[in-house]
């Protein structure tokens, strides 16, 4: 955490410097002519490009509006910068969009649906199941930092507390263990794990649980496979390839079973939801 925010102060004296000081037009000088009389137009303007001055140095702020401003700027663009990183280490998006890819491949259909059907319908479930850890994080942590009622180290530990708790719900203890043993910390509670041990432990258990998941739905679809094969050989069609009767088999007891729901409902009661 230490290293976030020193990335954030850095990034925070660069916003100063590039706006430490506004561009402040100096004024142009009188033009003069040379001659016994200088000529008038009232109707003519004179042009030209007003200088700036650019101070690249970090000058003190004038109101303190202007640093809350600059601060929730930086902060945004630095929570954009590690939102993929968040949302794909640190919610139950990881195992969604494997079990849905398993689905496809149990299918045998190669792009149908398509990465981006899956990865779209992957973020919207994650944000279903994400949704009351979400609304802890901005309760108790967002809307009391955005009223300066607690510092910003506070406000990052209590935003650390639901998905800290919600990681620990479904990760393996065995995986967690593994990392507080590489990590050498002594005998600590749960809740005062730090991320670092709790985040590659979850990803592990949920890639361990997504591929369990991804073996029971291959079952069937294998079955399927087979009886075709069997029944192909039995009647001498040899040169047919199995999956060209069995992929439309496939799709027929897939749909009759209502899968997608079948999928999804299986996805989200598998985190307690």
């Amino acid at each position: 955490m230490r290293v976030w925010w020193l990335l954030l102060l850095a990034m925070l004296l660069l916003v100063r410097a590039v706006w430490g000081q506004n561009a402040v037009p100096t004024p142009m000088p009188t033009p003069s002519f040379i001659g016994p009389a200088a000529p008038t137009n009232t109707g003519s303007f004179s042009t030209g490009l007003l200088p700036f001055r650019l101070n690249l140095g970090v000058e003190g702020a004038q109101q303190p509006q202007d640093v809350d401003v600059a601060i929730k700027v930086l902060f945004t663009i630095t929570l954009l910068t590690l939102a993929p990183s968040i949302i794909l280490l640190m919610t139950c998006f990881t195992r969604i969009v494997i079990v849905l890819s398993f689905v496809r491949s149990a299918l045998s259909l190669q792009g149908t649906p398509a990465n981006q059907i899956i990865i779209g319908l992957s973020l919207f479930i994650t944000y279903f199941i994400m949704e009351p850890v979400w609304s802890k994080i901005d309760a108790n942590a967002l809307q009391p930092y955005m009223a300066k009622q607690i510092s910003s180290a506070q406000a990052l530990d209590e935003a650390a507390k639901p998905i800290r708790a919600f990681m620990l719900k479904q990760a393996r203890p065995k995986d967690i263990e593994l990392f507080a043993a590489i990590a050498k910390l002594p005998p600590t509670s749960p809740d005062q794990l730090p991320l670092k041990v709790v985040v590659p432990g979850f990803i592990i258990s949920e890639l361990r649980t997504a591929f369990q998941m991804g073996f029971l739905l291959f079952v069937p679809f294998i079955l399927i496979d087979l009886v075709v094969a069997t029944v192909l050989m039995s009647m001498g069609m040899m040169m047919m390839p199995p999956a060209t009767i069995s992929l439309p088999l496939k799709i027929l007891l897939f749909v009759l079973v209502d899968g997608w729901e079948l999928v999804v409902r299986s996805l989200v009661l598998s985190f307690g939801g």
